[in-house]
């Protein structure tokens, strides 16, 4: 008989650990107790989750002395550097929200689509990627399996939900004429071509992210890859133009086909009815879009992509559970 599964949210009160709860509501998995934590200013909230009512407790270092199997953590780096090692200690899963732990080298970092496996040789945290990244990496694995990518030119052209609360508000009072509080500059009838800080190198630390997970997950360093990401006036759901070019060639309607057959991927390409992916649409959904597939002509191999995803919950908490599902079914069933 499968074991019961005790389970912490931690982050529960924000953006992405609210919509923990919603997928984990829909999702139905084999949870017997919740435990939900947040930040001392957030604790004691009362929140609705599974047709009861919980309230929010104060994360701290004894929090998981109680027999706790997995927790979705998404309550910042500085957070999870601190109580990750903790719970893991306890014998914790810890499914990490996060970019404190994408790059270790002993910490698998998944994609359930792309590389479930990694999951098995976890030593306690496993790190869910930057939402940019997933949403790319979901459309690129069939292709990378099929014609070897040699390169990457992803533009990305994100939401501001991905800031955050506070980013939400910035457009939304942004709109009715308020100064920026989240960004530098006002993203109301804007862009901001600058997302995260900037590196010595020139790139933003999101652009770096998205170049060093990519290969990461995708288990390959050879790949040359190259990012400009940018934050645009939309609520909900990132956008992304990747060009890709290929080691092999290929025939671009079976191309679509291997798209159109991959696990989490909706292809939406009908140029001639108007059929493209958009936020607007993807928003609340779980799938990632692709569509404006068409061939790369300045190159002997290329093709270029229009990628469109839900960030809060396929970049963030949709991937955070279905990798929890993943461990339930490798290690508790």
């Amino acid at each position: 008989m499968a074991k019961k599964i005790r389970m912490a949210i931690v982050g529960a009160t924000g953006m992405v650990g609210r919509t923990f709860l919603k997928v984990l509501e829909e999702r139905n998995l084999p949870v017997e107790e919740y435990f939900l934590f947040a930040s001392s200013r957030s604790a004691g909230t009362k929140v609705e989750f599974m047709g009861r009512e919980y309230t929010v407790e104060e994360l701290k270092e004894d929090s998981f002395d109680r027999g706790i199997d997995i927790a979705l953590f998404s309550a910042g780096a500085s957070t999870s550097l601190h109580f990750a090692p903790i719970a893991a200690s306890k014998g914790c899963v810890v499914i990490d929200n996060s970019s404190a732990w994408r790059m270790e080298k002993d910490v698998p970092l998944v994609v359930p689509e792309v590389n479930p496996e990694d999951i098995k040789w976890h030593k306690g945290i496993i790190a869910n990627p930057n939402c940019s990244t997933i949403q790319a990496v979901v459309v690129l694995k069939p292709l990378h399996d099929r014609y070897k990518i040699k390169r990457i030119v992803y533009s990305t052209y994100q939401a501001v939900s991905g800031a955050g609360y506070q980013g939400y508000l910035d457009l939304e009072e942004g709109l009715k004429g308020a100064p920026p509080k989240k960004f530098p500059y006002p993203i109301a009838g804007n862009v901001i071509p600058h997302i995260d800080v900037f590196l010595e190198n020139g790139y933003t630390k999101e652009e770096m992210k998205m170049i060093n997970e990519t290969r990461k997950i995708l288990h390959d360093d050879s790949i040359k890859i190259t990012a400009t990401t940018v934050r645009v006036p939309v609520f909900n759901g990132h956008s992304e133009s990747i060009n890709v070019e290929f080691e092999k060639q290929f025939d671009l309607e079976e191309l679509k086909e291997i798209l159109k057959s991959a696990p989490g991927v909706v292809v939406q390409d009908d140029p001639a009815n108007l059929l493209y992916p958009m936020p607007i649409y993807v928003s609340g959904k779980d799938e990632v879009y692709v569509g404006r597939i068409r061939r790369d002509e300045s190159v002997e191999s290329g093709v270029n992509l229009w990628v469109v995803a839900d960030n809060i919950r396929k970049g963030a908490a949709t991937n955070a559970v279905q990798i929890a599902e993943k461990v339930i079914e490798y290690f508790f069933s």
